[in-house]
C-alpha cells in the first residue's frame, strides 16, 4: 500500500456516532413510482416515525425499536407523504412524520417514547446502523419542514423523488437537501496538540476547534482560517482523515490534522472560553480515563461517538 493511503482508515470508524452504513439507498428506484406505490403498501415495508424532529421508539421489547409496520405506522397517524431511505436487504425503509398536535400525547406515552437524537446516540439505544438509519431520516425531515416554500418565487413546493427533492409549483425550480459542511481539526505541534474548550462545555472538557466551511474555501483553507480565528495559530499542512454525518440539522464533520508553524496563542474569547496545548502524555490520560468511565477529571475528552475524540485517539496512537 503506498504511503499515502497507509496511515488512513481503511472503512468507517468503529463507534463513530452516525457514521455506520445505514442501508443500501438504492437511489434508482426513488423516480420508479409503480415500485414505490407497491413498496410503500407492502407488509414488508419499515417505517421510522418523527414528530417535530424527534424520533419515536417503541420501548417494549428486550431493546427499542425505531422501524414500525405499515399498520403501526397507520394506527399512530402518520403522514402519508414518504421519505424513501433505501433498502435493507429486500425490506424497503421509509420515513414518515407523525402530526405535530400529537407530541405531547405520546411523549407521555408508555409504550411509545419520544426521544430526542443526542439521547438516543449517548446511551446507545440503537444499534450503529439504526441510528444512522434514523439521523437520516431526522435530517431530512428537517429540510422538509423549513423548504416548504420556493427560495426563487416563493411560492409553495411539493416533495418528489420520493421525499430527495422538492419543485416549485409556480416556477418550476428544483431543490435539493443541503449538507453544511463543518471542519474540525486537531493542531499539531510536535509532542502537542491544541485543544479549546466552550463555555456550554462539562467542567473540565477540552475538544477539537471547528467552524464552518465558508463558500469558496477549500477544506484545507477553512481548517487553517477557523485556528488562526479562534487561536492566532498558523497553520501549514492539512491531513483530512474521517468524516461524520451530524444530524443537528444536517452539517458534515470533516475531521483533520493540521500542522501548526507557532505556538503563541491569541484566543477569541467571543468563540473559546479557553485554549491550551497538551502534551501527548496528559491527552493519552485523559483518554484512558474517559474509555474507564471517569468524569470531572483536569482534562475531560469528548465521547467516542464524536469525530474529535478519534482525531485525538488518532493522534497519540499514531504520532
Amino acid at each position: 500500500m503506498s504511503d499515502f493511503f497507509r496511515d488512513l482508515p481503511h472503512g468507517p470508524v468503529a463507534g463513530l456516532g452516525f457514521a455506520a452504513k445505514d442501508c443500501e439507498r438504492a437511489a434508482h428506484l426513488r423516480d420508479n413510482a409503480e415500485w414505490q406505490a407497491a413498496a410503500r403498501l407492502s407488509g414488508e415495508a419499515r417505517f421510522v416515525l418523527l414528530c417535530r424532529d424527534v424520533p419515536l421508539l417503541d420501548m417494549t421489547g428486550p431493546a427499542p425499536r425505531a422501524r414500525f409496520t405499515l399498520a403501526e405506522a397507520a394506527n399512530l397517524k402518520a403522514s402519508d407523504e414518504m421519505l424513501f431511505l433505501g433498502l435493507d436487504g429486500d425490506t424497503p425503509l421509509f420515513a414518515r412524520a407523525l402530526p405535530g398536535d400529537h407530541f405531547d400525547d405520546i411523549k407521555t406515552a408508555g409504550r411509545y417514547k419520544l426521544i430526542d437524537m443526542r439521547s438516543i446516540a449517548m446511551q446507545d439505544l440503537l444499534s450503529p446502523a439504526e441510528t444512522a438509519l434514523v439521523g437520516t431520516s431526522k435530517a431530512m425531515g428537517h429540510w422538509h419542514q423549513r423548504h416548504g416554500f420556493c427560495s426563487a418565487c416563493g411560492k409553495a413546493s411539493k416533495s418528489a423523488s420520493s421525499g430527495w427533492k422538492r419543485i416549485c409549483e409556480s416556477c418550476g425550480a428544483e431543490h435539493f437537501p443541503r449538507t453544511d459542511p463543518v471542519v474540525i481539526m486537531l493542531a499539531i505541534r510536535g509532542d502537542r496538540c491544541l485543544m479549546g474548550r466552550a463555555p456550554a462545555f462539562p467542567e473540565g472538557r477540552f475538544s477539537c476547534l471547528a467552524g464552518f466551511m465558508e463558500p469558496g474555501e477549500t477544506i484545507e483553507d477553512a481548517v487553517r482560517r477557523e485556528i488562526h480565528e479562534e487561536a492566532g495559530i498558523t497553520v501549514g499542512r492539512v491531513k483530512l482523515l474521517m468524516a461524520q454525518p451530524w444530524p443537528f440539522p444536517s452539517s458534515l464533520m470533516i475531521g483533520c490534522h493540521a500542522m501548526a508553524e507557532d505556538d503563541a496563542l491569541v484566543i477569541d474569547v467571543t468563540e473559546l472560553e479557553d485554549a491550551r496545548w497538551f502534551s501527548r502524555a496528559d491527552v493519552a490520560e485523559a483518554l484512558d480515563a474517559s474509555h474507564r468511565g471517569e468524569h470531572g477529571r483536569a482534562l475531560g475528552i469528548p465521547p467516542g461517538r464524536a469525530v474529535a475524540h478519534h482525531l485525538v485517539r488518532w493522534w497519540v496512537a499514531r504520532g
